[in-house]
């Protein structure tokens, strides 16, 4: 969400530069959505790379483009400090802006999976097959595909109409349980863990798929992982209910009530949640769902490191929060998490349960 508020403010700026005179006017039109990429450290800072096609209309070097914009953008009160490396611009919101998307994401439910980034575009995509009447591997893999990408557009704001794709008949089949065909394997496996591995996979190969299929049933499965952290993340709230851990009456603009510094664990939290629909604008633009699923293990993964080292429950004895409102914001955290999970498994079709 936080790289779609930068996009915004980047966005009113150019047309400020354009109207001035101070760029060419054909630099209103473009975006920083789809530029944007993390720096390998520092939770809370986004870096585009808009000055490179900005100095292409400017005629204008990159680095002096990106120091024009980095000037202009660090008067935000927002924004605590905005670079300029290389032609690149690097931009890092305040704490505060940080700690408060928490309370955005909980606030926006399903909708913090969307954006903008495809607004105007308009195609048609089918609705996710029935795997139980797929004949084939690549046949199953071909039609899931299809419908992802138009669900990943969707949430990055094309316009996209959905239709129903004829199903096939299933064919009988002789292989073992489980492996042979989709039909067996969502009698064996179930459909979540049948669609979750035809969207981690990249091509519609029977054996990857079926080695997704095969692996263990433990946390080592990203399948297992993410639908695990979701639920741990759904269930600390009502733990936390159990203990008498209850959040405070605080408004959605808590950023001066939340504690002055957050935990490692928590800032990277927070930033990993901050890209998720950047990162589905990004696997539609690729085609790619499985970039979507590797993003979520990130983030099911950030989640579980955030919980056992940043519990808001004591039983699990590591850095909990003693005032009322630094238990309010991690409830609040767990809430976020769960919710960002929730949204990128339900666009790949995956339901998640709230207890595992």
């Amino acid at each position: 969400m936080i790289p779609g508020d930068l996009s915004a403010e980047l966005a009113r700026l150019l047309n400020s530069l354009a109207r001035a005179g101070a760029l060419p006017p054909a630099a209103a039109a473009l975006t920083a959505s789809g530029t944007w990429r993390a720096p390998r450290t520092t939770p809370g800072s986004y870096v585009t790379s808009l000055p490179f096609e900005l100095a292409s209309l400017a005629a204008r070097p990159p680095q002096a483009i990106a120091a024009q914009l980095a000037g202009e953008l660090a008067r935000q009160p927002f924004i605590s400090a905005a670079q300029a490396t290389a032609g690149y611009l690097t931009i890092t919101v305040t704490p505060a802006h940080l700690a408060a998307l928490p309370a955005r994401i909980v606030a926006a439910g399903p909708a913090s999976a969307c954006s903008d980034a495809l607004a105007g575009s308009e195609f048609s995509a089918p609705h996710l097959p029935d795997l139980t009447a797929t004949p084939t591997w690549q046949h199953a893999w071909r039609a899931q595909h299809a419908a992802l990408i138009g669900r990943l557009g969707d949430a990055a704001g094309a316009h996209v109409l959905f239709f129903h794709a004829e199903s096939k008949a299933a064919r009988a089949s002789a292989a073992k349980a489980g492996l042979g065909d989709p039909p067996a394997a969502v009698a064996y496996f179930g459909l979540d863990a049948v669609r979750f591995a035809l969207a981690a996979v990249a091509s519609p190969r029977p054996a990857a798929i079926e080695r997704r299929l095969g692996r263990p049933l433990d946390l080592t499965s990203p399948f297992v992982m993410i639908r695990h952290a979701h639920a741990d993340a759904s269930s600390t709230p009502r733990w936390a209910a159990d203990l008498g851990l209850e959040p405070a009456d605080l408004p959605l603009d808590v950023a001066a009530e939340l504690p002055t510094t957050l935990e490692p664990a928590e800032l990277n939290l927070i930033d990993v949640m901050s890209w998720l629909p950047e990162r589905i604008a990004a696997a539609y633009r690729r085609r790619r769902p499985a970039d979507l699923v590797g993003y979520l293990e990130h983030l099911a993964g950030a989640w579980l490191d955030c919980s056992e080292r940043c519990s808001v429950l004591p039983f699990r004895g590591r850095g909990a929060r003693d005032s009322q409102a630094g238990i309010s914001a991690r409830l609040e955290l767990a809430e976020a998490a769960a919710a960002t999970l929730a949204a990128g498994l339900g666009l790949l079709g995956v339901t998640t349960p709230a207890m595992m």
